[in-house]
């Protein structure tokens, strides 16, 4: 496996850090080609938890993707981590070749504020203050398709307003709505895969919901998985990803959550007769 860290300059000193992990091919494949997945792990846009990076990245990797963890700059005001989670897709595609990447096969994957960030991508991609700057084109920065779990999507009813101050940099820069993924949805948005808990006290499920109501009707492919029981942060649900602190809100080991793994290798496969059924038509 080829391990790289590839720093990404946010533009006003700080740096992102992309940690790749690349999967070489064998003898036996010496031809494969593999979709690539970048995560963004939550933190509230203050920090990148570690819980929802590596951990995550094995995951995938033993999906046979190819896996990337996006430790994006926060605090920062927007749209700071949004270029570099774009920069960092447009570099991903831009060696793909030599990665042993299906360049129209790079998934985006966030959680908590890390799948707001996600989000934000799939709703924006095609808007020049994302990839004009980088000196790319929208199709360069574009993501394949979105895995989505307990994201914070709205910063109305239901926002967590943490994330939305942290993402403000201190000054009212960009209303609600905006910044409400929500209401930017459209037919533009690629494929999403979304999952969130009933009880997650931080995040409501109204997140979820309001999104994936948003993609319904714009008719964007969409899988939704609402877990009946299960706090913010489980991150994969396993004892690798627990936490020793006890913070009163339930336990990080959730069995019943632990299904989003091989839920989402499911879909992630299914993209790919999806694709090629289209390309059939």
């Amino acid at each position: 496996m080829i391990s790289e860290r590839i720093e990404i300059e946010s533009g006003d000193g700080r740096k992102a850090l992309l940690s790749c992990f690349i999967k070489e091919n064998t003898a036996g494949r010496p031809d494969a080609v593999r979709k690539a997945v970048v995560i963004c792990p939550g933190g509230s846009y203050a920090f990148c938890s570690t819980r929802e990076g590596e951990p995550v990245a094995f995951q995938f990797l033993a999906m046979d993707c190819q896996a990337f963890v996006l430790n994006y700059t926060a605090p920062a005001p927007f749209p700071r981590a949004l270029c570099q989670l774009a920069e960092a897709v447009a570099y991903i595609r831009s060696r793909a070749e030599e990665w042993h990447i299906d360049p129209n096969g790079i998934f985006v994957c966030g959680f908590s504020a890390g799948g707001h960030l996600a989000a934000s991508l799939g709703v924006f991609w095609n808007r020049e203050f994302v990839w004009k700057t980088l000196g790319a084109s929208a199709g360069q920065v574009r993501p394949d398709g979105l895995i989505l779990c307990y994201p914070v999507i709205s910063f109305g009813e239901y926002g967590h307003m943490g994330s939305y101050k942290n993402l403000q940099g201190g000054e009212k820069q960009y209303p609600e709505e905006f910044l409400s993924l929500e209401k930017q949805a459209g037919p533009h948005v690629p494929p999403v895969f979304l999952w969130h808990t009933d009880t997650d006290l931080t995040v409501p499920a109204e997140n979820a919901l309001l999104f994936a109501w948003a993609l319904r009707r714009a008719g964007v492919s969409l899988e939704l998985h609402i877990f009946h029981r299960g706090r913010h942060g489980l991150s994969l649900a396993t004892e690798e990803t627990s936490k020793d602190e006890d913070d009163k809100r339930g336990g990080y080991v959730e069995p019943v959550c632990q299904a989003w793994i091989p839920l989402v290798r499911a879909w992630i496969r299914a993209q790919e007769d999806r694709c090629a059924e289209e390309q059939y038509e």
